[in-house]
């Protein structure tokens, strides 16, 4: 259990521009992790060992990738007591995103806007991150307890129809460190990318990556698990295309859902108009509605991880009614604090 609770933080960090305690936190993170600091936040992991995609994964709570953009608190991460921690998205080239101010929070809701648009520091400073992680060298030695998900998107900057030379080139890079990679076709910050969700334009990026990953399993001598992460803005054709499309092409698993542009749930809320995607409580009917129905399309044995809205325990065993097979949380973090990792990955090995 962490020395500091999380309710003693928050009104601090609350009382902070989003993007400004966002940053104060994780640089706090990147500083104390590995530290006597540490125990601030440190929780022991809850055992619930599941087999998907061919990995162990230690239990069924991950963080969800946006939150640690350049793989800079990987360990800080790890010692709150995720199963596995996904980090990312990265591009190629370091993108500042778009402009400022771009996070908003509506706590009325426990929900967040972000037009953040894949600020990060680019691929090199991203790997140069993951390859100086404790939690990287224990899996290089064969000691690693922790899964560790490797994120990748493309540049705003390059062309929708260049889309696929950005994700090989990351690709590429995070292969060889990776325990698993997503492929991130769903935000909604970066012009015409959910156009790659499309028939076409999905099995044309897959059908190349699939080619890749073949390469580089021979390259490497290891076959790193492929996911795709999915919006929540779908309806069931959408979904039922996006389902073929997945398994035509042998991909390992799917991550659903990012945020979404829906605003129903928080009409007449302070910032409900900002642009961007909207997370936290009111994706999760949107989401498990998602997670019910790839679940049906693809069915069973097909790894879904499940994202959107769990703020509680009851939340994340919803995912797993749902069709989920693990979960992933990030603003129920911001909003619930390190706690709910423990308590998400308790409710749901309580419940099967």
């Amino acid at each position: 259990m962490s020395l500091l609770p999380y309710a003693l933080a928050r009104p601090f960090l609350f009382g902070l521009d989003p993007e400004t305690a966002h940053e104060l936190t994780m640089t706090s993170l990147a500083r104390t992790q590995g530290t006597p600091l540490s125990l601030a936040y440190l929780s022991s992991r809850v055992s619930d060992p599941v087999e998907l995609a061919g990995l162990t994964f230690p239990n069924r709570v991950g963080l969800a990738a946006g939150l640690d953009k350049n793989a800079r608190c990987i360990d800080g991460l790890a010692a709150m007591g995720f199963g596995f921690v996904e980090v990312g998205t990265v591009t190629p080239k370091g993108q500042p995103g778009n402009p400022k101010p771009r996070m908003f929070r509506l706590p009325e809701a426990n929900a967040l806007i972000n037009r953040l648009g894949f600020n990060n520091d680019g691929l090199d400073a991203f790997l140069a991150n993951v390859q100086k992680s404790s939690v990287r060298k224990q899996a290089a030695q064969g000691k690693g307890k922790l899964l560790l998900g490797l994120n990748i998107g493309k540049n705003a900057a390059t062309p929708i129809e260049n889309a696929v030379d950005d994700y090989l080139i990351c690709l590429d890079g995070v292969y060889p460190h990776a325990d698993y990679v997503t492929v991130n076709i769903s935000s909604p910050n970066t012009k015409n990318l959910r156009a790659l969700q499309s028939d076409e334009a999905l099995d044309a990026l897959l059908g190349r990556i699939a080619e890749r990953r073949e390469t580089l399993a021979t390259q490497h001598g290891k076959r790193v698990p492929i996911f795709v992460k999915i919006a929540p803005d779908l309806d069931e054709a959408q979904v039922d295309v996006i389902a073929a499309t997945l398994k035509r092409h042998a991909m390992d698993g799917v991550v659903a859902t990012n945020t979404t542009l829906s605003r129903d749930a928080v009409k007449g809320m302070r910032h409900a108009e900002e642009a961007g995607g909207l997370s936290g409580a009111p994706v999760l009917e949107a989401s498990n509605r998602v997670i019910g129905q790839l679940r049906a399309a693809l069915g069973k044995g097909f790894p879904i991880i499940g994202v959107g809205g769990i703020l509680s325990g009851a939340d994340a065993v919803s995912k797993i009614q749902a069709g989920a097979d693990v979960v992933q949380i990030y603003t129920g973090l911001i909003y619930k604090g390190p706690e709910l990792v423990t308590s998400a990955a308790l409710a749901i090995k309580k419940s099967r």
